[in-house]
């Protein structure tokens, strides 16, 4: 006879009846008793965690950065020490408002998730695939988030309440610009960019203070789907992006990126004639050239979905020494908002998961809690300073002081003057655009445009006409008339 694995309940007792319930007779009620009933439905009804509330759908890979350029005169973090050095991570890529179960080739930004396990830590570089988002002071983050989700009355996705809050907030129009162009619907995630977005701030060995923003360019080059074309595949298979991660990965044929960033002094950010700590603005390239630093290939896929993906958790507050935060407001609400949002989801023990988990050493004092796997720090102390651990605060990862220009707390206007133009970069992207991708960005708004319904849809669009006049007349135009909207042209002299 052949040696088998045997059947067992997750307490590891075998068991014999695994597919028929124990009854009285063979039509009478089932018994109490039949544990094995219970086990296996129980574990089922639990199968589904809480999935994210943003970023739900998402596809992961793992694979290395490698170090190609020394920027050591910026930063000591490990991971960039030397030329040469390879660092595993893992990167998940997501659509951002839809569920679980929605298609892949939605017109949404894409999350670009990044882990790099160092050994002073794990660092999470969580961005998207475009450089702005849609607002800058995290307060207004679940209200953005609701436009993008279900009405509350109709449970269906609703044009009319995505148009209202973006005409309502013109700082959104950079990011819109992006997303209503072809850049909004990437032909899978093989062909997008990557942008931390966020400031973040690098410290050197001589604890100088540099601001610096992340970029990772695709080296398999853009590729988009026109509106129609995402339409059609949406049709056609709902998983594309994650159907030619997994294929083109299992094929040997390993998508890379080249990370580089712009690097600005702490005397610049005082002086720029942009604010560089807000995320609906870029850094103009010409101010702020690309610096190389190295390459990111990913060469393994998860061998369990659930295990590696869906369990994977990203927080932006998780820096490594030599990389730290910035005034970003953003950046700022984010550092609390992620790693609640991973206790809530996952439990307070979410970073002993192995995706998530350190592969270096971690001590702390953080003790109990739901699904506790690690031994929870067995005999020893769990409590700090004490006198029989020999566990020491390291002050050489001590960092330096952030001078602040202000002791005076207050709610500061987020649009101020000084801080209120909303239309000279979503303007000049317009005008950086060949005809054929000035036609489909108006294309795409005036379809999108048009889902506006309701008592306020005159008012509404527009509002946002406006805001599309300001940006570029030519655009403004061109929306009015996709609507059927008469616009006097001695308006725009």
């Amino acid at each position: 006879m052949e040696n088998h694995n045997k059947l067992t309940t997750a307490s590891g007792i075998p068991y014999a009846e695994n597919e028929d319930s124990q009854s009285v007779g063979a039509r009478g009620p089932l018994l109490l008793q039949d544990f094995i009933l219970h086990e296996k439905m129980a574990h089922f009804n639990r199968e589904r965690i809480p999935e994210r509330v943003v970023h739900a759908k998402g596809s992961a890979a793992f694979g290395t950065f490698t170090v190609t350029h020394d920027i050591s005169k910026y930063t000591k973090a490990k991971i960039f020490s030397e030329i040469g050095k390879q660092t595993e991570m893992i990167l998940r890529f997501s659509t951002v408002g839809g569920e679980r179960g929605s298609a892949d080739t939605e017109r949404d930004p894409r999350g670009f998730a990044m882990k790099f396990y160092t050994e002073d830590g794990n660092w999470d570089l969580v961005g998207n695939n475009t450089p702005v988002f849609f607002i800058k002071d995290p307060k207004k983050f679940g209200d953005f988030i609701h436009t993008q989700k279900r009405d509350p009355y109709t449970n269906m996705k609703s044009p009319t309440m995505m148009w209202d809050f973006w005409s309502l907030n013109p700082e959104s129009l950079h990011q819109v610009t992006i997303l209503m162009s072809d850049r909004g619907t990437p032909h899978g995630f093989r062909h997008m960019h990557g942008f931390g977005s966020h400031t973040f701030s690098f410290i050197n060995r001589e604890n100088e203070r540099f601001y610096v923003k992340f970029h990772m360019l695709t080296q398999q080059g853009i590729k988009n789907f026109t509106d129609a074309e995402a339409a059609a595949m949406k049709s056609k298979d709902m998983d594309f992006a994650q159907r030619d991660l997994i294929e083109n990965i299992d094929k040997g044929n390993f998508p890379k990126w080249d990370m580089k960033i712009q690097v600005m002094t702490e005397a610049e950010s005082r002086t720029y004639h942009i604010n560089p700590f807000d995320l609906t603005k870029v850094w103009p390239h010409g101010d702020y050239p690309l610096i190389d630093v190295g390459v990111i290939e990913l060469n393994r896929n998860p061998d369990n979905y659930f295990q590696d993906v869906e369990q994977a958790a990203f927080a932006p507050a998780h820096v490594v020494d030599g990389i730290g935060y910035s005034p970003d407001k953003m950046l700022q609400g984010r550092l609390l908002s992620y790693p609640d949002a991973q206790r809530y989801r996952l439990g307070a023990n979410y970073e002993q998961i192995p995706v998530n988990r350190c592969p270096f050493a971690t001590n702390n004092y953080q003790r109990d809690g739901r699904m506790r796997v690690d031994g929870n720090g067995g005999s020893k102390p769990n409590y700090f300073p004490n006198s029989f651990d020999d566990i020491q605060v390291d002050k050489a990862y001590k960092e330096p002081a952030l001078e602040l220009e202000s002791n005076v707390a207050d709610w500061y206007d987020r649009n101020a003057a000084g801080e209120n133009d909303h239309y000279t970069q979503p303007g000049n992207l317009y005008r950086l655009m060949v005809p054929e991708q000035q036609q489909h960005l108006v294309n795409n708004i005036v379809g999108a445009m048009s889902g506006i319904e309701g008592p306020k849809r005159e008012e509404i669009i527009n509002r946002q006409l406006c805001h599309w006049f300001r940006a570029d007349p030519r655009l403004g135009m061109g929306v009015a008339q996709g609507l059927g909207i008469q616009i006097d042209p001695a308006m725009l002299r």
